[in-house]
């Protein structure tokens, strides 16, 4: 869980998001992005903008790739697919759920599901493939 907790604490995007790691166990994570007025795309609305959803299951997808055993490894997106099922419900909080499914010497497949309180009906739907590489130590040169 060490480095999955690091890993969101190192991005700033994730920071300024406030995505907050909830679980992590081999192969999976489960990450929630609380409903804030700065992250609604439709004012009128209420609704919270897609690249926030996104970025939330982009961030989940990594941190389940970097909690998976065979791994061993940090982790870059490589591909991502988002099928947006319906908008969250505005003022609820959205949780991505990702699952590492496989893991090669060089790429792991992840799919994810995201849902605010209704979990019955999710808001969107992730597959994606991440890059394995060896992780940097903070202050090393790329």
């Amino acid at each position: 869980m060490r480095i999955a907790q690091q890993f969101i604490e190192a991005l700033p995007h994730a920071r300024v998001l406030g995505l907050r790691l909830l679980s992590v166990s081999p192969g999976h994570a489960e990450i929630e992005l609380p409903w804030a007025a700065h992250l609604v795309g439709d004012p009128a609305t209420g609704v919270l903008h897609g690249g926030a959803v996104s970025t939330l299951m982009d961030t989940c997808g990594g941190a389940a790739v970097m909690a998976h055993p065979a791994a061993n490894a940090g982790a870059a997106t490589l591909d991502l697919r988002i099928d947006y099922m319906r908008a969250a419900t505005p003022g609820q909080a959205v949780r991505a759920r990702a699952e590492c499914l496989r893991v090669t010497r060089s790429v792991a497949f992840v799919r994810a599901t995201a849902s605010d309180d209704d979990v019955e009906r999710p808001v969107a739907l992730m597959q994606g493939a991440f890059t394995l590489h060896a992780p940097r130590l903070a202050g090393e040169a790329t």
